[in-house]
Protein backbone atom coordinates (compact mmCIF):
# COMPACT_ATOMS: atom_id res chain seq x y z
CA UNK A 1 0.00 0.00 0.00
CA UNK A 2 2.76 2.40 0.87
CA UNK A 3 4.59 1.64 -2.64
CA UNK A 4 0.81 2.78 -4.23
CA UNK A 5 0.65 6.09 -2.15
CA UNK A 6 4.48 6.73 -3.28
CA UNK A 7 3.19 6.31 -6.58
CA UNK A 8 0.17 8.56 -6.56
CA UNK A 9 2.65 11.06 -4.94
CA UNK A 10 5.17 11.15 -7.41
CA UNK A 11 2.31 11.21 -9.89
CA UNK A 12 0.33 14.12 -8.68
CA UNK A 13 4.21 16.08 -8.76
CA UNK A 14 4.01 16.23 -12.07
CA UNK A 15 0.25 17.40 -12.38
CA UNK A 16 1.36 20.13 -9.58
CA UNK A 17 4.52 21.24 -11.62
CA UNK A 18 2.61 21.74 -14.71
CA UNK A 19 -0.38 23.39 -13.57
CA UNK A 20 2.62 26.03 -11.87
CA UNK A 21 3.98 26.24 -15.15
CA UNK A 22 0.54 26.95 -16.35
CA UNK A 23 -0.80 29.23 -13.55
CA UNK A 24 1.76 32.41 -15.01
CA UNK A 25 2.78 33.13 -11.34
CA UNK A 26 -0.20 32.64 -9.68
CA UNK A 27 -2.20 35.10 -11.60
CA UNK A 28 -4.44 32.37 -13.09
CA UNK A 29 -6.76 31.06 -10.85
CA UNK A 30 -7.82 27.37 -11.80
CA UNK A 31 -4.17 26.54 -12.31
CA UNK A 32 -2.95 27.90 -9.58
CA UNK A 33 -5.40 25.99 -7.70
CA UNK A 34 -5.01 22.48 -9.11
CA UNK A 35 -1.42 23.06 -8.60
CA UNK A 36 -1.64 23.96 -4.32
CA UNK A 37 -4.42 21.42 -4.24
CA UNK A 38 -2.24 18.65 -5.92
CA UNK A 39 1.04 19.60 -4.32
CA UNK A 40 -0.59 19.18 -0.88
CA UNK A 41 -2.46 15.96 -1.51
CA UNK A 42 1.08 14.71 -3.22
CA UNK A 43 3.07 15.73 -0.08
CA UNK A 44 0.13 13.67 2.42
CA UNK A 45 0.58 10.85 0.48
CA UNK A 46 4.31 10.74 0.85
CA UNK A 47 4.15 11.28 4.45
CA UNK A 48 1.86 8.72 4.96
CA UNK A 49 4.12 6.68 2.64
CA UNK A 50 7.17 7.00 4.85
CA UNK A 51 5.21 5.41 7.38
CA UNK A 52 6.88 1.76 6.04
CA UNK A 53 9.18 3.24 3.52
CA UNK A 54 12.87 4.52 3.98
CA UNK A 55 13.15 8.49 3.76
CA UNK A 56 15.90 7.93 1.63
CA UNK A 57 14.21 5.51 -0.97
CA UNK A 58 10.85 6.97 -0.71
CA UNK A 59 12.30 10.48 -1.47
CA UNK A 60 14.57 9.36 -3.97
CA UNK A 61 11.18 7.70 -5.71
CA UNK A 62 8.87 10.81 -5.07
CA UNK A 63 11.35 13.24 -6.39
CA UNK A 64 12.66 10.46 -9.40
CA UNK A 65 8.86 10.01 -10.73
CA UNK A 66 8.12 13.70 -10.68
CA UNK A 67 11.10 14.69 -12.60
CA UNK A 68 10.51 12.06 -15.10
CA UNK A 69 7.30 12.79 -16.03
CA UNK A 70 7.81 16.23 -15.35
CA UNK A 71 10.34 16.25 -18.12
CA UNK A 72 8.26 13.75 -20.14
CA UNK A 73 5.34 16.52 -20.05
CA UNK A 74 7.02 19.76 -20.95
CA UNK A 75 8.45 16.99 -24.42
CA UNK A 76 5.09 16.02 -25.12
CA UNK A 77 2.96 18.91 -24.87
CA UNK A 78 5.16 22.21 -24.57
CA UNK A 79 7.79 21.56 -27.65
CA UNK A 80 10.72 21.01 -24.72
CA UNK A 81 13.36 19.69 -26.71
CA UNK A 82 13.68 15.86 -26.79
CA UNK A 83 17.26 15.15 -27.62
CA UNK A 84 18.93 12.02 -27.53
CA UNK A 85 21.24 12.93 -24.59
CA UNK A 86 17.97 14.36 -22.48
CA UNK A 87 16.15 11.06 -22.99
CA UNK A 88 19.06 9.09 -22.05
CA UNK A 89 19.54 10.80 -19.20
CA UNK A 90 15.35 10.41 -18.26
CA UNK A 91 15.86 6.69 -19.00
CA UNK A 92 18.63 6.66 -15.86
CA UNK A 93 15.64 8.36 -13.77
CA UNK A 94 13.45 5.80 -14.64
CA UNK A 95 16.34 2.83 -14.00
CA UNK A 96 17.15 4.46 -10.23
CA UNK A 97 13.49 4.20 -9.75
CA UNK A 98 12.65 0.67 -10.86
CA UNK A 99 16.35 -0.16 -9.03
CA UNK A 100 15.20 1.42 -5.51
CA UNK A 101 11.75 -0.31 -6.29
CA UNK A 102 13.70 -3.28 -6.76
CA UNK A 103 15.54 -3.07 -3.43
CA UNK A 104 13.24 -2.19 -1.27
CA UNK A 105 10.70 -4.83 -2.15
Amino acid sequence: MSWLLLTGAGLLEIVWAVALKQAGGFTRFWPSLIGIVSAIVSFVMLSLALKQLPVGTAYAVWVGIGALGVALAGIVTLGESASPMRLGLLALILIGVIGLKLVEA
